[in-house]
This record gives structure tokens, sequence and C-alpha cells, in this order.
């Protein structure tokens, strides 16, 4: 396997890796070290915006399979946080991604 290839299947890899942990953190799945259902919005917020970053600092450097999925993953995240928001789960002092007191490259979500 030559690098080129080794690379997109480890940054599928941390993509992948950011996306289940921000599910766990959502609540949406158990944790694989407690068998529970945990939910830290804060810890999720974190995980979306790190994904967000990866998009900005990648951005023009993606194989167009690579792209799709970094974006795929962010709007599922995304709807999913603000679903998880509305629903009450938001803890005193958590705001939604964008919202005053976040940070703002989580705030743009695009179809």
């Amino acid at each position: 396997m030559d690098t080129p290839q080794k690379n997109e299947i480890m940054f599928t890899q941390l993509i992948l890796m950011f996306h289940s942990a921000a599910l766990q953190q959502m609540g949406k799945v158990k944790s694989p070290f407690t068998d529970k259902i945990e939910r830290d919005l804060a810890a999720a917020q974190n995980s979306i915006e790190v994904l967000d970053m990866l998009r900005e600092k990648t951005k023009g450097n993606l194989s167009d399979d690579e792209n799709r999925l970094l974006k795929q993953v962010l709007q599922e995240l995304k709807l999913n946080y603000v679903d998880e928001v509305n629903r009450g789960g938001q803890k005193e002092g958590e705001t939604a991604p964008g919202k005053s007191g976040g940070s703002e490259p989580a705030s743009d979500v695009t179809a």
C-alpha cells in the first residue's frame, strides 16, 4: 500500500473516530467502556468543532471521497446535536455550536 492510500485510510479513520465519539457523547450510542448511555453535550460540541477545524485546515487538499465523508459526518452530527439540545438535554452552561458562549466554527451547518 502506498503512502497516499495509507493516508486516506488513516484520515477516514480519524473522521470516524470523532464521529463515534460525538454520537456517544450525545447519548445516541452506549459507551463501550461502561455499557451505558452517557451524555456530555459539551464534549460532543468539542468533537464537532474539531471536525470543523479539520475541514477548514484541509480545504483544497482532500479527495472527493474524503471531502464528501467529512461533509456528511459534520451534517449528521450537527443535526443530531441540535436535536439533543432541543430535547432539553442541554446542561447548565452549555451552548449549541455557534451560539453565544460557544465556538463559532461549528455554527454553519451545510447540506
